[in-house]
Formats: C-alpha cells, sequence, structure tokens
C-alpha cells in the first residue's frame, strides 16, 4: 500500500513541474519563463550546447611577464586573439589620468584593428647604459596605404613584472 501511495505521489510532483523555456526577448535579453516563448512575443534561443564555444586549446593569458621575450609573445597572443583587453593588461597603467587611460585604450582598439605585420624588441636608444629594450608593433598602414606603421612601447620594470608603456 505504501509503495502504491509513494509512486502516485511521485506521478503528482513530476506532473506538477513545468518545463523552462529559454527565449530571446524583442530587445534582445535572454528570458526564462514556465510559458511558450510565443506567448511573450519571444523567439525560442539555441540549443545551450551550441552556443558556448569549445574551450580554447591557447594557455592562459599572460598576466605578470618575467622577461622580454614573454612580453613580446604575451603581445602575439594578444593580435591573435583580436583582443584590445588582453593587450591592455599588459600595460603599466599606473600614473595616468583617466582621460588619458581611455584615450589610449582607443588607440589600442584601432591597432588591434590593423592586421600585424610584425613584432620586434629594439633598443629604446635614450639610456644605453640601463639597456631597456622597446616593443616595436608593425602594421598595416591605417590609411590602407601599401606602407606600415610603427608603433613603440617603452618596456618597463614593475613588482617583478615587465609592463608596456606608450611612448
Amino acid at each position: 500500500m505504501s509503495c502504491l501511495l509513494l509512486l502516485s505521489l511521485a506521478a503528482f510532483c513530476a506532473r506538477a513541474q513545468t518545463p523552462i523555456h529559454r527565449c530571446i526577448g524583442a530587445d534582445g535579453l535572454p528570458v526564462f519563463t514556465d510559458q511558450p516563448c510565443a506567448s511573450l512575443q519571444a523567439t525560442p534561443a539555441p540549443a545551450t550546447s551550441a552556443a558556448i564555444p569549445p574551450p580554447s586549446l591557447r594557455p592562459p593569458a599572460v598576466t605578470c611577464a618575467v622577461d622580454a621575450e614573454a612580453l613580446r609573445q604575451a603581445v602575439i597572443d594578444a593580435f591573435a586573439d583580436g583582443d584590445a583587453n588582453r593587450l591592455a593588461g599588459l600595460m603599466l597603467w599606473a600614473g595616468y589620468g583617466k582621460r588619458a587611460a581611455v584615450a589610449d585604450i582607443r588607440t589600442l582598439a584601432a591597432l588591434m584593428r590593423r592586421p600585424l605585420l610584425g613584432i620586434e624588441l629594439a633598443d629604446t636608444g635614450a639610456d644605453p647604459a640601463a639597456g631597456r629594450p622597446a616593443l616595436v608593433v608593425r602594421t598595416v598602414a591605417a590609411d590602407g596605404s601599401a606602407g606600415s606603421e610603427e608603433t613603440r612601447f617603452a618596456i618597463e620594470p614593475h613588482s617583478g613584472c615587465l609592463w608596456l608603456r606608450q611612448e
């Protein structure tokens, strides 16, 4: 008898649960509801497994370059991903004002939109005794001509890491 009661209770609970509908609202934002998407004037969201990209096989982003070559490789990786935020994460922002930082981030984003031709380490020439190199990023010219443009970044040590600072 108790087994029959338990089975009927389980069937009742299963019927009481309503499915969750995953929808995209008219404003483009996700909506989770117990009603069909059409009743909310929304469209069904794509299947979750198709919407999640496969994990990247790239190593995690460098957050503390220990030498100039590691910093150079981190910049190459940022360009390969087309990720201006990743490049900005390699910058030393100490001492920047808010407006200067915003302007430099916009400059970095514009730089990332241009095809990369090369990245090399070069002497700054400012203080030969220090021997600190600069990083030179060569991209296709912004005006679309056949030429190239160079953007130089000073490399500065800070808190045991090497960082970029726009020259």
